[in-house]
């Protein structure tokens, strides 16, 4: 495998995590519309952060065990997707959560068996 796709392979489900919970933390920007105090609104942003610890985590954990990041996002789309019916109530909200949660388990999955490959020194 030449260098160049080696690299884009190895860091494409890095960089799209990081940017998948920067995009899921703009949900939680909401909170400053609802005229809370202070501390209330600081409360609350950490509460509706909580997702993005959660997608952060388990990027630690795949950044080493690709496997792990793997199993887990697809875990969570499968989990988001069935959660309390949605899918029924909210089609849209399950393809721009779950699908880029597929997406990510799928390269960490494509990581995983070339881990061999992404990690020989050239």
């Amino acid at each position: 495998m030449n260098i160049y796709p080696q690299k884009l392979l190895f860091w494409s489900p890095r960089i799209l995590c990081i940017a998948f919970a920067i995009f899921l933390s703009m949900f939680a920007l909401d909170v400053f519309g609802e005229g809370y105090g202070f501390w209330k609104t600081l409360l609350a942003l950490l509460i509706h952060l909580v997702p993005v610890y959660v997608v952060l985590a388990v990027l630690a954990i795949a950044w080493r065990w690709e496997w792990i990041g793997a199993l887990v996002f697809a875990g969570l789309a499968v989990w988001y997707a069935t959660h309390r019916a949605l899918w029924h109530r909210h089609p849209d909200w399950v393809a721009v959560i779950a699908g880029p949660m597929l997406v990510l388990a799928a390269l960490f999955l494509a990581n995983w068996l070339k881990h061999d490959q992404l990690r020989a020194r050239p």
